[in-house]
């Protein structure tokens, strides 16, 4: 196995090599791996199916034990790939409190913080709504 990541890679179906290209990636492709998807009604409205999160966005958990809990992203983590809520936080041993780490794919974005102009333009540039199929004569 070789032992630097390349964009070239072609996958494998060994969990130790899917392991280790997200370990090895550069950080502007890691950044593109922290994405969730939207909810109903943002897919519906931007006509995209999932977004990179970023602070500011208001996501719902879908996974895990904090199921169904609300939050604001508070901090994201490029490197260890993971994002961290307002207000869900796990207690240390010596009491004090920290951020929990959840896995992006595990929440939903519910509403989009629209401070970054790039962002915008991502938005405005994707299509609002596909045409719908048309139907043959027979039916």
């Amino acid at each position: 196995m070789k032992n630097e990541w390349s964009s070239s890679w072609i996958s494998s179906r060994q969990p130790r090599k899917q392991r280790k290209y997200l370990h090895n990636a550069p950080l502007h492709v890691k950044r593109k791996f922290l994405s969730a998807g939207l909810s109903p009604a943002l897919r519906e409205r931007y006509g995209r199916r999932s977004m990179v999160i970023r602070k500011g966005d208001d996501v719902v958990i879908m996974r895990g034990s904090l199921k169904g809990k609300k939050g604001t992203v508070e901090r994201v983590s490029i490197e260890k790939g993971k994002i961290y809520l307002e207000g869900i936080k796990s207690k240390k041993v010596d009491g004090s409190e920290v951020g929990k780490p959840i896995t992006p794919s595990n929440v939903q974005i519910v509403k989009l913080s629209m401070e970054d102009k790039r962002r915008q333009a991502v938005l405005e540039r994707s299509p609002k709504k596909r045409p719908a199929a048309k139907k043959e004569k027979g039916e």
